[in-house]
């Protein structure tokens, strides 16, 4: 049985402040999560022998360090499930660009199979199990807009403003690990409250570290930066602008250099994965 079109939203963080380090090496933060309309989809072939496989590839990750085959995986050995599945990634989120693509296949693979498998977990217990598979996958599972705190697995619902804005991959990937271990990577900002962000907003800890280390972001972070507020989301590569509507920013977005990619898209406080579940109960 095949159920397909299921989504994977990619996230911004509208601001990251890195306000300490566990002794595992953990980098403590607080930071806002807001979906967007960029979005994977992933298709499910359901099976009846107990084996998960996948027809999409990402270049250099074996199948075994894919994080949809592990998300499937973990989910199989959480619930005793013994059906299987083949799993076909469509991709539109680029790699590396600190939107949270592998963190949001991830929850999707979870939340999908969950409900076609049949296995009966809560949001809760799928949201630890993609605990285990990386700090941002908890929030794609919850699919609300969150505050964050802790490693990013501390969630509170928060409602952002929707707004319109300009995303800018300025054709390279930063490996998350290089930033978080970076010496001159700020680690000890304050600590503030939601109230503190609505009225006052934040930075980005990590752009320091990524202007001064990846020079075509810093360059796409000035350039951006002639025409709105931009900002780095999570550890980069991508930045983003917000504008007023859908034709100033595809304004902008056209004056991209030829070796850019721009989204115009639209900030979302509740992801479409829980629209596509409700379709799925639905059908029941």
């Amino acid at each position: 049985m095949l159920s397909s079109a299921w989504p994977a939203p990619a996230k911004l963080n509208l601001f990251l402040h890195i306000t300490g380090r566990r002794p595992d090496g953990y980098h403590l933060l607080q930071t806002v999560f807001q979906f967007i309309e960029l979005a994977d989809e992933i298709d499910f072939t359901l099976l009846e022998a107990n084996t998960v496989s996948r027809s999409s590839t990402l270049a250099g990750v074996a199948a075994e360090d894919d994080l949809v085959v592990r998300a499937a995986r973990c989910l199989k050995e959480s619930s005793g499930c013994k059906l299987g599945v083949h799993i076909n990634v469509n991709k539109s989120i680029p790699a590396g660009g600190g939107l949270g693509g592998g963190s949001s296949d991830a929850a999707t693979t979870l939340v999908a199979l969950n409900e076609l498998w049949q296995c009966g977990l809560s949001t809760t217990e799928l949201a630890s199990i993609g605990l285990s598979l990386g700090a941002d996958v908890p929030v794609f599972v919850h699919g609300q807009a969150a505050w964050a705190e802790g490693v990013g697995e501390n969630l509170t619902p928060i409602e952002p403003t929707e707004s319109v804005y300009l995303v800018v991959h300025p054709g390279c990937s930063i490996a998350t690990a290089s930033v978080f271990n970076a010496d001159d990577l700020t680690r000890n900002t304050p600590t503030i409250t939601i109230r503190d962000f609505l009225e006052r907003g934040g930075i980005n800890d990590c752009e320091f570290v990524v202007r001064k280390h990846y020079q075509k972001v810093a360059n796409a972070l000035e350039w951006l930066e002639q025409f709105a507020p931009a900002k780095l989301t999570g550890t980069g590569a991508c930045l983003f602008a917000p504008f007023s509507d859908s034709d100033a920013a595809t304004i902008v977005k056209q004056q991209l250099p030829d070796n850019w990619q721009g989204y115009v898209v639209k900030g979302m406080n509740r992801s479409p994965l829980l629209k596509r579940l409700a379709a799925e109960r639905s059908r029941v």
